[in-house]
């Protein structure tokens, strides 16, 4: 089990590096019309697990640990502004769940 357990750690570590390091052009807007998720949503999960098991993360250290920075600092040399067409699709999008 714990091999498991490592193996999937690893991966996780590859998933945020890809998207933080590897892909930081790749928008959030678009993660979530594309995958129904982004790095907000992956922080989500991280935090809400850690509280399961009953460790206190705050929405921006979560956000910091999937970042790998603090959020503002990311959203400052990353994040654009979303585009009318990207609205409309992530509107489009949550009208298919």
């Amino acid at each position: 089990m714990i091999e498991t357990l490592e193996l999937q750690a690893a991966v996780f570590r590859r998933l945020l590096k890809h998207l933080n390091q590897d892909r930081p052009d790749i928008q959030n807007i678009d993660l979530m019309i594309h995958a129904g998720f982004c790095r907000n949503c992956l922080a989500d999960w991280y935090r809400e697990v850690a509280e399961e098991r009953l460790f206190d993360l705050s929405k921006d250290e979560a956000r910091a640990v999937i970042y790998g920075m603090p959020f503002a600092e990311w959203k400052a040399k990353y994040q654009k502004e979303a585009t009318a067409e990207q609205l409309a699709a992530f509107e489009a999008a949550q009208v298919r769940k």
